[in-house]
């Protein structure tokens, strides 16, 4: 069945965009571009001087020749449609600037009918203006998280942030604080690892002239210097329990003193912790306190280990090597991208970032390729790599299905001819029908 020809709102509907905050869209049951406001034109698409009226909302945002659910991502469209109501989700767009989060709100309206006709669809860019990095990722569990943090930003709410060490928890705790009402104020880190009970208090309230040894002056503490912003307190789990409870009173009453001092100071901030440890078990066994606990956990968001998200590695190292400078090299090599996809990230998100820095640092070409990878993700442990002939065997296993996979998905996505396969993979075209003969998939 053909679809059915374009049908503008009326004006007075479509003037209606330009008077709400926001990227705006109206959109037809056939996914169809009716009405835009100029801010979507300009954030998204006028730059480069392309009409949406008429496009498919799925082609001018993603890219894609289908419907978002056939590509892997939740069509808000599509659940509208089916619930008659408002829906929500998170979704990556396209701009001229690179692909970005947005969260997007598609609201059902009714015809004179009575039937729905129409959608309106507004999207908010989740952008990090305070901070250098940005989230990257599509995972659903990643996009699931990021969704609580859009979720609870603009509230004042407390945050526990949950997962393993070097997963990006201060990432997100920037991104919660870069959306929120208090992104102008400071973000302030306190890290409890290897503080002293002297140390944390006076890290955390400061002191006054001669509170202690050392005290040449007085000293402002990081709750103070958070006045109106965030106050992000790092590995939460590991704080001793006899300063637990100045935490806990710094949290129910707001307020607090300098070490040394008399003066009473009030607090104004919106805590947001994060641990890697299992803050009930701690409860449960004594080495947490259970008010304290009860107190900071309103909202927990887990953040998703690399290993549950192996589908974000590409995109990651990317981003990574980008922000490096065009000193170094541009992008990496199939097998290398199948290398770094395949290991397991004990140490998540921070060990790519280490794995990507040193990589490019021993490159002295455009591209980083296996040679430039560490050991370690050769014989796929973290363990200490063999040495001799069982190094060598166990690397060329790898190395060979690595290469193989890689060849696989390279012409599986490449509608060239084999030079030009051969230049993408930075090899030389006698060579890729070498290996591709050797594989049999020539």
């Amino acid at each position: 069945m053909e679809n059915p020809a374009l049908v503008l709102p009326p004006p007075e509907l479509a003037s209606l965009l330009e008077h709400l905050p926001g990227c705006r869209l109206l959109i037809d049951r056939q996914h169809r571009i009716v009405a835009a406001n100029s801010a979507f034109r300009e954030h998204c698409h006028q730059a480069q001087g392309q009409a949406v009226i008429g496009r498919r909302c799925y082609e001018v945002s993603h890219g894609y020749d289908s419907p978002c659910g056939q590509n892997g991502e939740t069509c808000p469209l599509a659940t509208a449609m089916r619930s008659g109501q408002a829906e929500h989700c998170l979704h990556i767009h396209h701009t001229p600037c690179g692909p970005e989060h947005v969260g997007v709100e598609i609201v059902p309206l009714a015809g004179f009918s009575g039937d729905i006709e129409l959608f309106m669809e507004h999207m908010e860019p989740l952008a990090h203006a305070q901070s250098e990095e940005r989230c990257v990722g599509r995972d659903p569990a990643f996009l699931e998280a990021l969704g609580l943090i859009k979720r609870v930003a603009p509230t004042d709410t407390s945050v526990l942030l949950l997962g393993e060490t070097g997963t990006g928890k201060e990432v997100m705790a920037r991104a919660l604080h870069d959306l929120s009402h208090r992104a102008a104020r400071p973000f302030v880190v306190v890290d409890c690892p290897g503080l002293t009970e002297t140390l944390f208090e006076s890290e955390l309230f400061g002191h006054e002239r001669g509170a202690f040894t050392g005290a040449v002056a007085r000293k402002p503490g990081l709750a103070e210097a958070a006045a109106g912003g965030t106050l992000f307190i790092d590995e939460l789990g590991d704080i001793p329990l006899q300063l637990q409870v100045k935490l806990l009173r710094l949290l129910e009453t707001g307020v607090f003193r300098r070490v040394g001092g008399t003066e009473v100071l009030r607090a104004d901030f919106r805590l947001v912790a994060a641990t890697h440890r299992d803050l009930q078990q701690l409860v449960e066994t004594g080495q947490f306190r259970r008010d304290l606990y009860y107190r900071i956990s309103a909202f927990p968001v887990t953040v998703p280990p690399l290993r549950a998200r192996a589908g974000d590695i590409t995109a990651l190292a990317r981003t990574m090597l980008s922000r490096l400078g065009r000193a170094y090299p541009t992008d990496f090599t199939e097998r290398a991208l199948a290398a770094l996809s395949a290991y397991g990230y004990p140490g998540n998100v921070r060990e790519l970032r280490n794995i990507v820095e040193r990589a490019a640092l021993l490159t002295d070409g455009d591209w980083i390729d296996l040679q430039h990878l560490p050991p370690v993700m050769l014989h796929g442990s973290d363990l200490p790599a063999p040495s001799g002939p069982k190094l060598t065997q166990l690397a060329d296993s790898v190395l060979e299905t690595a290469e193989r996979e890689a060849l696989r998905t390279a012409l599986a996505g490449h509608e060239g001819n084999r030079r030009e396969l051969a230049a993408r993979l930075g090899v030389s075209e006698r060579t890729l029908y070498r290996k591709l003969r050797r594989y049999g998939l020539s």
